[in-house]
């Protein structure tokens, strides 16, 4: 049984067989079998590393398309700031909000704001749970899927808040229930998203049982759409932002981190960064740290791949819309404390082991102890010919009954020689 929903897909006309995605995948969720890359959905974690470094464009993101909104009484735009720094000269974040309701939502709800909230809400959590340090964060989907997948011993580490999109969403949704009198199922909340594990996010929520989120849209989608409702937004512009800096600050890497006022906190960004710092972690090699960002995409969530812009030169642009802002624009008030319990967690985060090799611990040491017997018989090279990251990957496919001997070369190479009685080697 698939463990995790997964938005990555591929498009195997476009795949040549190349091997790129299978050595920067994090968690080995793809072979290449038959000439093509297939994805095991149950391994993915949706980071989009795959769709970032496949040269064929062979791997893309599902989501949904504008068409949705029609099945709504009242539709309501969550945009992530990364959405900001996609347009050139965007002097006023108001344009950008206003063009979306031109383009057709009745209206806007930042993320960045939830940002803000959460930023708040992590500052205290921090300092009232310092057994608990370092607190890894986790606001970005593919970085929890990633901890839940491969590090156990760091779930109890992670910050038990909603997601920022997930928390506007449900702030959205009140706020246009109380305005329009409707009832929850009539009003559509869509997030405008620059990543795919944001798109999984909906389907398989973190700590919540349901999503308030009903749809998602990419950011590369309605990139074109709403450039051609600015010129218009400039003509009457609504006053909609309800961030400051803290939130817009969130779409860059150790945006996050800025607002908890501290020397002690880790920013990672970049899956190979990611991946070797949660090693080191479970190996508590960080004990003096209060906190950690994990991000999956470069520079942030500006690096996410439903994204326009390049990522380097959409932090510039971050920077430039940040001037003139106050901090804060959105304040919480801790003594609603039914408010500010909404944000936590209702469910508790549980490992998801999917790389046991059977569903019970002797079974799983048996094909373990099999899988070692069979990687003595490889090179150790890792060279991805077989289709597969590792050396270790092939064995343990082998010892699960998707892969044989012969798909590496080496072994092929060996059993040629044999046949053929050859003693001299084989280029």
């Amino acid at each position: 049984m698939n463990k995790f929903y997964t938005s990555v897909r591929l498009d195997k006309d476009a795949c040549n067989g190349c091997i790129n995605c299978i050595k920067r995948c994090p968690t080995q969720a793809i072979r290449v079998r038959k000439g093509k890359a297939v994805i095991t959905s149950k391994y993915c974690i949706d980071c989009g590393e795959c769709i970032r470094i496949c040269p064929y464009h062979a791997k893309y993101s599902t989501y949904n398309n504008i068409e949705v909104m029609d099945q709504f009484e009242y539709t309501v735009a969550l945009p992530e700031p990364s959405l900001y720094a996609q347009y050139n000269n965007l002097e006023d974040v108001n344009i950008l909000l206003t063009a979306l309701k031109l383009m057709g939502f009745d209206d806007v709800y930042e993320v960045s704001a939830a940002c803000e909230y959460i930023s708040q809400m992590t500052k205290k959590y921090v300092e009232e749970n310092q057994d608990k340090w370092p607190i890894i964060s986790t606001a970005c989907p593919a970085m929890v899927r990633l901890v839940q997948a491969k590090f156990p011993n760091l779930i109890d580490h992670l910050l038990p808040i909603k997601e920022p999109a997930e928390l506007a969403a449900e702030f959205a949704r009140k706020r246009a229930m109380e305005k329009t009198g409707l009832p929850s199922e009539k009003i559509g909340i869509i997030s405008i998203s620059p990543c795919p594990a944001k798109v999984t996010s909906i389907r398989m929520p973190i700590g919540i049982n349901k999503s308030n989120i009903d749809a998602v849209f990419a950011i590369k989608d309605i990139y074109g759409t709403l450039l051609k409702y600015m010129d218009k937004a400039k003509e009457n512009v609504e006053n909609l932002s309800i961030s400051g800096k803290t939130g817009i600050r969130w779409a860059n890497v150790a945006g996050e981190s800025f607002y908890l006022d501290t020397e002690n906190y880790l920013a990672a960004d970049g899956m190979e960064n990611v991946m070797r710092i949660l090693e080191e972690l479970e190996e508590k090699r960080f004990i003096e740290l209060k906190f950690i960002e994990l991000n999956a995409c470069s520079v942030g969530c500006v690096g996410g791949v439903l994204n326009v812009e390049n990522p380097y030169i959409a932090r510039v642009k971050l920077k430039k819309i940040r001037n003139g802002l106050p901090e804060l624009k959105t304040f919480i008030d801790f003594s609603d404390t039914e408010k500010v319990n909404s944000a936590y967690w209702t469910e508790k985060l549980k490992y998801q082991p999917v790389f046991n090799l059977a569903d019970n611990m002797i079974e799983s040491m048996n094909k373990m102890e099999k899988a070692e017997k069979i990687l003595d018989k490889f090179p150790g090279l890792d060279c991805g010919s077989c289709g597969a990251p590792t050396c270790r990957a092939l064995a343990e496919d082998i010892v699960r009954g998707v892969a044989n001997e012969r798909y590496c070369f080496d072994v092929l190479r060996k059993l040629y020689k044999e046949v053929t009685h050859d003693d001299k080697s084989v280029d």
